[in-house]
């Protein structure tokens, strides 16, 4: 029956407990063996969630509590995979929202939890980390419902149900004070206060594809919510007017796919049969047939061009090294990705989506399959309303030590930033709320960690599209460039580390052309990092004392994404990421003359 399933998204700030709470769960619903290994962070199945702690695809688990099936969906936190949020919450009645007892609600709460109480959900606030010393569970719930009222939730949203609870000692609490035993209070509380789906099993069958997956023996397979009546294996469906069998059905019974033989509506599962099914694609019954609208998702904000990898280390690294392969690989993105959009080219790939992480994740799952290819700087995607020229804005919260607040401020006012609030707590921590282009955030946070010493933390939501605000600085610092191909020396890195900070350390390869560190004025320099010290027969005491050497500044791909110029490419390999010169033969004649 419809009625004995609780379908919910979990959805909580980077670090606040999401995943962990998940284990906690997943631990106390009977699903393993006493002698089974359990990993951590079960749900983070991707090398790239483990690697960066955070979520970055939507993904389904199921558990048994009394006689009741709920059905979790894991979200990510991050406002730049909007796409998977927004696909996700039209499977649930319902949203966990995690709290931290110590920090409150953080900005990438306010994302996920604007696009929930827009659709009418109710959320169930869970207040966690109350084990920790500093915690203060009655101010975090204070500032929650804050935060439900900035953001303008009705009144039956701002009566959300709560709880109490520390993920990682697994167990949660209906009052501060109740015994700390396990998780069956919040159990309770979901049972309680979720809403059962309101699908009817006696209707026509009914299902819109909501995530894609792929398995190596069946293919494609659509998840989403049943809607309407129920699914057998082998039943004949209508699929974007064509008919279609069901070939498999799939759950999940805690992280392990099970295979079923029939789903009733109000059920999440996988349905295999279909080879060319889309997100948002309408599965029906062929004779009473429906349509159900798209799914509606927000635009993309940035986009990047993708070529060939045709620098002088080219194949070095990569076994998939052609316009082709390239090619094929982003149209297989596009296929399951409906929050990029993939422009075809003939000699580039243009794609485009909400933020450089989400960008970077792409280039960086890419290059782990053996492709290589260059990229180029970000650019902003410009739209026109009402005859006006606009361009994305985002909204940015920024948390720093009050010392260093006066130089975050100059500088995000230089970038045509308009600050809208600011404070300082009792801690001496500064708060900032400013609206900047997107312009102006692209290629700054690592200066902004450079200016607040790595206390400082800034998150940014894009806000809208409002008019064109006019030029904005570039990057403050030029580019120490190689003018020569060989092995650097340290010789020569030591020679010419005062002139700023250096990339490359004593025996990297480099190039023509290759930027091999940051000037520390704002000119672009050519420099000479294979130079050898000349030998001489004379010795002399004092004069042949080791060159110390300054350990280099190793870019990772979102560092070198931030750090690109709009006359320079990013070289994108298995093993490396280079920055090189577009036009290098253009700047000597210029040079020259």
């Amino acid at each position: 029956m419809s009625s004995h399933f609780r379908n919910l998204a979990i959805i909580a700030h980077i670090d606040h407990g999401k995943t962990t709470l998940l284990d906690a769960l997943l631990k106390q619903s009977n699903l393993f063996r006493d002698n089974e290994t359990v990993q951590e962070r079960m749900m983070d199945s991707h090398d790239q969630e483990k690697e960066r702690g955070i979520t970055i695809y939507a993904k389904h688990t199921s558990l048994v509590y009394q006689d009741y099936t709920i059905n979790f969906i894991d979200t990510p936190g991050h406002s730049d995979f909007s796409g998977e949020v927004e696909r996700v919450l039209g499977m649930v009645s319902s949203v966990l929202l995690l709290i931290d007892a110590q920090d409150g609600p953080m900005p990438q709460t306010r994302f996920v939890l604007s696009k929930a109480l827009k659709m009418g959900l109710c959320p169930i606030v869970v207040i966690n980390k109350i084990d920790r010393p500093n915690a203060n569970p009655d101010r975090a719930l204070d500032l929650t419902f804050d935060l439900f009222v900035e953001l303008g939730a009705n009144d039956k949203q701002l009566e959300f149900r709560y709880c109490y609870a520390s993920a990682i000692e697994g167990y949660a609490m209906a009052h501060i004070g109740d015994e700390k035993k396990d998780m069956a209070p919040l159990f309770d509380l979901i049972i309680e206060a979720v809403e059962p789906p309101h699908d009817d099993p006696q209707a026509p069958f009914l299902m819109q594809a909501m995530t894609i997956d792929y398995d190596q023996f069946v293919g494609r397979q659509a998840t989403g919510r049943i809607l309407g009546g129920k699914v057998v294996k082998g039943q004949k469906v209508l699929w974007n007017g064509a008919p279609a069998a069901i070939t498999r059905i799939e759950g999940y019974s805690g992280v392990k796919k099970v295979e079923f033989e029939e789903a009733i509506a109000g059920d999440i599962v996988s349905l295999s049969g279909i080879p060319d099914v889309m997100l948002g694609d309408t599965l029906c019954d062929p004779v009473r047939p429906t349509q159900l609208p798209p799914i509606a998702i927000d635009e993309p904000t940035m986009s990047i061009n993708i070529m060939i990898n045709n620098g002088p280390f080219a194949g070095r690294d990569g076994k998939n090294v052609t316009f082709s392969k390239i090619k094929e690989r982003l149209l297989k993105e596009k296929r399951s990705n409906i929050a990029l959009r993939i422009e075809e080219g003939t000699e580039e790939m243009t794609v485009c989506g909400r933020g450089e992480l989400q960008l970077s994740v792409l280039l960086e799952s890419m290059r782990r399959e053996g492709i290589e290819m260059t990229v180029s700087q970000p650019k902003v995607l410009i739209k026109e309303i009402d005859g006006a020229k606009c361009e994305p804005i985002e909204r940015v919260y920024i948390e720093t030590p009050e010392a260093y607040s006066g130089a975050v401020i100059e500088e995000l006012s230089k970038r045509k930033g308009e600050m809208q609030q600011l404070s300082t707590d009792e801690h001496k921590i500064t708060h900032i709320e400013f609206l900047v282009p997107t312009r102006g955030i692209m290629g700054y946070r690592n200066e902004f960690l450079s200016v607040t010493r790595g206390l400082g933390i800034l998150t940014s939501l894009f806000e809208c599209f409002l008019p064109w605000k006019g030029e904005i600085p570039k990057r403050a610092k030029g580019a120490l460039f190689s003018i020569n191909q060989g092995s650097s020396t340290a010789y020569s890195i030591g020679q010419i580390q005062k002139r700023g900070t250096l990339f490359v350390s004593p025996g990297d390869e480099v190039y023509e052309g290759m930027v091999v560190g940051e000037n520390s004025r704002d000119n672009d320099m050519g420099v000479n990092v294979t130079k050898g010290k000349q030998l001489t027969n004379v010795r002399a005491s004092g004069t042949d004392d080791a060159v110390m050497v300054t350990p280099a500044k190793k870019l990772s791909l979102e560092e070198s994404i931030d750090f690109l110029e709009a006359d320079e490419l990013m070289e994108v390999t298995p093993k490396f990421v280079r920055i090189r010169k577009r036009h290098l033969k253009e700047m000597d004649r210029k040079r020259n003359k």
